[in-house]
């Protein structure tokens, strides 16, 4: 049936979306109708009596088709909002999560306290960028900060300089491909940083295997997988963080549930930092470490 007005299809696709087990079946209706309509989803009240188009209808039904077999709103959309700026996905970049938004906060506190301190701009690596959402952010924020952003995934690094370039910011960011310090091998003269960022995989062999479908089928692994026992990407960072630092400087780095310990244990390793401490998120798990080089 193609002549549907706007509730009738939201409430034929939250049926469907309950039906497969989707939580706020009617807000993920919503969201999705909403986005292919270019249209917020208090329009989508005031116009419910409204026929919608055999196009609408038809995009719709496929988007509503994929949400059921349990793609990412996110994908379907094509975007994500982080830090209140909208930002591009698709399946070669993680989808950026809340959580990663204290990464800013904390960044933005540490840019005040070193600018009154010091009278110095921040220079900025982004380790692991996916789709720039950090990078970008900082950006955005930090309008005198010198940025670099690196990623392994070349076509990580595409969308990362789409977003920036949506955003006005891509002359602002130098992209590298490369596995975190590494990539700046190729480099001469090597940059110094006073604010590394990086949200590395970190989740364990394990928890891959343990992955909801939504997630296991279809985010990029390589950007999840943090090696046998998650640790790794904390472990190849660490490595070279002496060789790029320039002091005072921070290390602001996301961890996951359950590994603080053994990432303060890493960090403790390396002799670099005068101070190490946590903050936690929504939920009360330390969520981003905050390492002090003075």
């Amino acid at each position: 049936m193609n002549d549907r007005t706007i509730e009738e299809a939201l409430q034929g696709a939250s049926f469907c979306l309950q039906k497969a087990g989707i939580e706020q079946p009617r807000q993920e209706a919503e969201y999705l109708l909403a986005r292919i309509m270019k249209v917020d989803r208090l329009q989508l009240f005031l116009r419910r009596d409204e026929i919608i188009s055999p196009e609408i209808n038809a995009v719709f039904r496929d988007a509503v088709e994929r949400r059921c077999r349990g793609e990412p709103a996110a994908y379907i959309a094509g975007e994500k909002y982080f830090y209140g700026h909208r930002f591009i996905v698709n399946r070669d970049v993680l989808i950026p999560r809340p959580e990663t938004e204290l990464i800013v906060d904390r960044a933005l506190e540490w840019s005040e306290r070193l600018s009154a301190a010091q009278k110095r701009s921040i220079s900025c690596v982004d380790l692991g960028t996916g789709s720039g959402a950090l990078a970008v952010t900082l950006a955005l924020q930090l309008p005198d900060v010198d940025i670099w952003a690196v990623d392994l995934s070349e076509a990580a690094l595409k969308i990362a300089a789409l977003n920036a370039d949506e955003h006005g910011a891509k002359n602002r960011i130098r992209f590298l491909r490369g596995s975190f310090f590494n990539a700046f091998d190729r480099v001469e003269p090597k940059p110094k940083f006073n604010l590394v960022v990086s949200n590395p995989p970190y989740l364990d062999q394990q928890e891959l295997e343990n992955l909801p479908e939504g997630v296991k089928g279809y985010e990029p692994v390589q950007a999840l997988d943090g090696g046998v026992d998650g640790l790794e990407g904390y472990r190849l960072i660490l490595a070279r963080l002496g060789e790029f630092i320039e002091i005072p400087a921070v290390l602001l780095l996301e961890v996951g549930a359950g590994q603080k310990e053994e990432v303060k244990a890493l960090c403790k390793e390396t002799g670099l930092f005068s101070s190490v401490n946590w903050r936690s998120d929504l939920n009360g798990w330390p969520r981003v470490i905050e390492a002090w080089v003075c």
